[in-house]
Parts: structure tokens; sequence; C-alpha cells
């Protein structure tokens, strides 16, 4: 499968982005599989360069290639990184998603044996990803990388998704009383919705620039 960042330059779908995030996702799992299982080999991050494909790392002198860190291949420009952050955390939709995780803690507090179950840790852990990918999203939402916005939005809904399901479990199950889950339900839902009217949004404003 060929990098698409290798290809001429253009501007890039969310099909485009999609594309290149699995492919980030694959190289960061092939990664992590290499260091659990050569952790304790004194050539590990040898032979995990030559497993990775790092050959440039490979020529280095050893005492120079003792610490090798995985970086995604796409490298993104870190100037003004302390303005990108206050503006997604300022954005109403990234305020949303982290304040349901703040709520979502204080509903454990509530009911402790609800945290550590599976649909617990399902639902907590899945609307913090969704929190991440807004972050990752809304950090880069005013620049011309629409493409990449939206690829962020859809795995962000595809978490909340996953979240809301884990919320109907828990309910169907009686972990949870109903005004918990009402409340919980609209929380999930206020951001569900907010993320696809913005990926409408974008889509509509890629189609006016591109025409596509």
């Amino acid at each position: 499968m060929a990098d698409f960042y290798d290809e001429p330059e253009r501007a890039w779908d969310e099909y485009d982005w999609e594309r290149f995030l699995q492919q980030q996702d694959s190289k960061t799992e092939r990664y992590m599989e290499l260091f659990e299982k050569y952790i304790d080999d004194p050539n590990r991050d040898q032979i995990i360069a030559q497993e990775m494909g790092w050959t440039h790392l490979l020529d280095q002198p050893a005492e120079e290639a003792e610490e090798i860190e995985f970086e995604p291949d796409f490298e993104v420009e870190d100037e003004g990184e302390e303005e990108t952050q206050e503006v997604f955390e300022s954005h109403p939709l990234y305020q949303s998603a982290f304040s349901l995780t703040v709520w979502i803690d204080q509903l454990f507090d509530e009911v402790p044996s609800v945290a550590s179950s599976p649909l617990g840790v399902k639902l907590a852990s899945h609307v913090a990803v969704a929190s991440a990918k807004l972050a990752a999203a809304l950090s880069d939402h005013e620049t011309e990388e629409i493409g990449m916005t939206i690829a962020y939005l859809k795995r962000a809904l595809r978490a909340i998704s996953t979240a809301v399901e884990a919320a109907t479990q828990m309910s169907n199950e009686g972990s949870l009383k109903a005004r918990q889950f009402e409340e919980l339900y609209e929380r999930l839902f206020q951001v569900r919705d907010s993320i696809i009217v913005m990926m409408g949004d974008l889509r509509a404003e890629w189609r006016r620039r591109y025409g596509s």
C-alpha cells in the first residue's frame, strides 16, 4: 500500500486523510507489538528499526540509535502550539465533550460498581477517545486541511456512537438509574449531534472550494 504523502501535492479530501490515518494506526500498532515482543532484548531498538523499515536508523552508530522513538511519518508544524491549544479548548464542541468526561467521572463516584465494569470502561474510554479526536480536529479546523478535520470528526463520531451503545447496554441491564441514564444519553447526543452538524458544514465548504 503506497504512502499517501508520497503522492503529488493536491488538496486531500476526508477519504484521503482517513486512509492516511489508518496507515498511521497500523504503524503504531506494529511498533507497539514489536516493542512488547523485544522489550528485554539488548538489541531491541535495532531490531525494531529493521522490522519497521527504518533503514536510515540502521546506518547510525549504536550509541546514536540507542533511543529510537516512534514518530508518525507525517510532520505537523508546532508553530503557535499554545495558541492552537487555546483554540480547541475554547470551542463549544470540545467543551461539551470535556464536560461529559468530567460528568462521567462524577457518575462513577455515585455508582462505583459501574466504573470497574466492562461497559463502564467502554463508556469512559470511548468518550475520552472522542475528546482526543475532537482536539485534533478543532486545533486545525481553521486551516486549509478541511479533509483532515472531517476525518478526525468521523473518528470522534465513531467513538461517541460506541459510547452510546455502552450506555444503552448499561441501562438495559439496570446498572444505571433512569435519571442517570437520561442525563447521560442527553449529553452523549449533544456531542454526537454537534459533530454531525460540523461535518455537514465542512463538507459543504469543501464542495464550495473544490466543487466535488
